[in-house]
């Protein structure tokens, strides 16, 4: 079969590949190929502004033009360092020599202008000088994870930000009846409720912005051996600092093993797993508030709840959204314990495990999808939250006892805990009639008779 939408394994490029194609630009076979090359031509290009001596003549005119291997890198592109790759069975010397192809290809370049594409032909060796593959695989991951956040992660989860605050706003006044425990409690706002997670989520991405994305760039055990080697005149270690920031926007690990310590790594997940884990407290607040009815959801004509109940409109978003993030974030965990161990200077086993790490950001894109459009079916029901309330008014109990030790009155928990805590139904009658019989000033009464679970509220 061909690999479509059908015939996918996994629902990330299959189901829901709509939701999640973007992200196949940072974490597709492609992807890593292109960054491959990008970090190849950039170590090169950063080589000749050094200069090494033999490279001290390059026209720095082409420098832009090497850049457009990787800035106009094709599908067919990526098919030709596969094939390459058949021959090498090692993907990122089929990279190099991909690279020097093109090297070849730019030498036999006609051009009205003296740009000295014959050179290249000279300095070629110079591409993946004194590196190992680690030093381009652990440069490339960093690159692909911290452009997939910044254009894909953060936009999405600061969209569900915005969203919910805009709920926020609209029902700051909307009195609400509180659950601690399934019973009712002190009534709070729905708005307020809701703030709570903008908040929540406001400090974790926060969190998440703030670790430090870093990259491996040291040679084959991470000592700049055979730079050093070569060319002991130069700050090997300081030459690494300045390519790893200025040209790649990561920062260096100063001591490392072949491979990244991945400790950043793990701290980017453990964030992200933080981030989908309010998410999913989320889904199942919302589920709930749909199912006490607070509130009611869009119907869009031709949909379906239920094979066989006609009635139904199931909050199937917050359930798809619940589903994925657990996925994500079973694979998060997995990845930020696992990545940071490796025997001795490496094993092979992070290899493997990196090209998942764009897997538990598909399913957390499509988890957030899914909570921005259960968020985006509801209507308020501010009737079953009135009438909740109206039915409930055992919970000013809190306020009454409050204001009655104030007063010292004596033992007014023990009043109101001998009141409400009955199998009798607790009534705006039956909360007057007790507060008409308090040996109390009648504007500590009149003060008391004021109070109703719809103004209970708080701040």
């Amino acid at each position: 079969m061909e690999l479509d939408v059908l015939t996918a394994i996994s629902p990330i490029d299959g189901r829901y590949r709509n939701k999640t194609q973007e992200l196949a630009g940072y974490f597709s076979e492609y992807a890593l190929i292109r960054y491959r090359v990008r970090v190849e031509i950039e170590y090169f290009i950063t080589l000749c502004e050094l200069p090494l001596p033999q490279l001290k003549d390059v026209d720095h005119r082409l420098f832009e033009p090497l850049r457009d291997i990787y800035r106009l890198f094709s599908e067919q592109d990526a098919a030709r360092v596969k094939e390459i790759e058949n021959i090498t069975n090692h993907d990122v010397k089929a990279v190099e020599y991909f690279i020097k192809e093109k090297f070849d290809e730019m030498c036999s370049r006609q051009s009205g202008e003296t740009v000295g594409y014959g050179q290249l032909a000279t300095v070629k060796e110079f591409i993946h000088f004194g590196l190992t593959s680690q030093d381009i695989n652990n440069t490339s991951v960093p690159l692909s994870i911290k452009e997939a956040l910044e254009n894909v992660y953060y936009p999405l989860v600061e969209e569900l930000i915005e969203q919910l605050n805009d709920y926020a706003e609209q029902w700051k006044n909307v009195p609400m009846l509180a659950k601690t425990h399934g019973q009712p409690a002190s009534p709070t706002r729905l708005g307020k409720e809701v703030m709570v997670y903008v908040y929540r989520l406001e400090e974790q991405l926060r969190s998440l912005k703030d670790v430090p994305i870093t990259a491996k760039f040291g040679g084959a055990t991470g000592n700049y051996n055979a730079h050093h080697v070569a060319y002991p005149q130069y700050d090997w270690r300081e030459f690494g600092n300045s390519f790893v920031s200025e040209k790649l926007g990561l920062e260096r690990e100063q001591w490392t093993t072949q491979i990244s310590n991945y400790d950043w790594m793990g701290a980017i997940f453990d964030a992200m797993r933080r981030i989908n884990t309010i998410i999913v407290d989320l889904d199942r607040d919302f589920w709930m508030y749909i199912s006490m009815e607070y509130f009611k959801q869009k119907i869009k004509a031709g949909e379906v709840g239920s094979s066989a109940m006609p009635h139904k409109v199931n909050p199937i978003d917050f359930e798809n959204s619940e589903g994925n993030l657990g996925i994500a974030n079973a694979i998060l965990q997995f990845l930020a314990q696992k990545l940071p161990v490796s025997r001795l200077q490496r094993d092979l086993t992070d290899s493997t495990v990196l090209r998942n790490v764009g897997v538990p950001m598909g399913h957390a894109v499509i988890a957030v999808q899914s909570t921005l459009k259960g968020l985006r079916k509801l209507i308020l029901n501010g009737e079953k939250l009135q009438e909740d309330l109206d039915n409930t008014w055992a919970v000013v109990a809190e306020a009454i006892q409050t204001i009655l030790r104030r007063e010292a009155y004596p033992n007014p928990y023990e009043a109101l805990k001998a009141l409400t805590r009955t199998n009798a139904k607790m009534t705006e009658e039956t909360i007057h009639a007790f507060i008409r019989d308090l040996a109390v000033s009648d504007e500590v009464k009149a003060e008391l008779m004021a109070i109703t679970p719809w103004n209970y509220t708080g701040m």
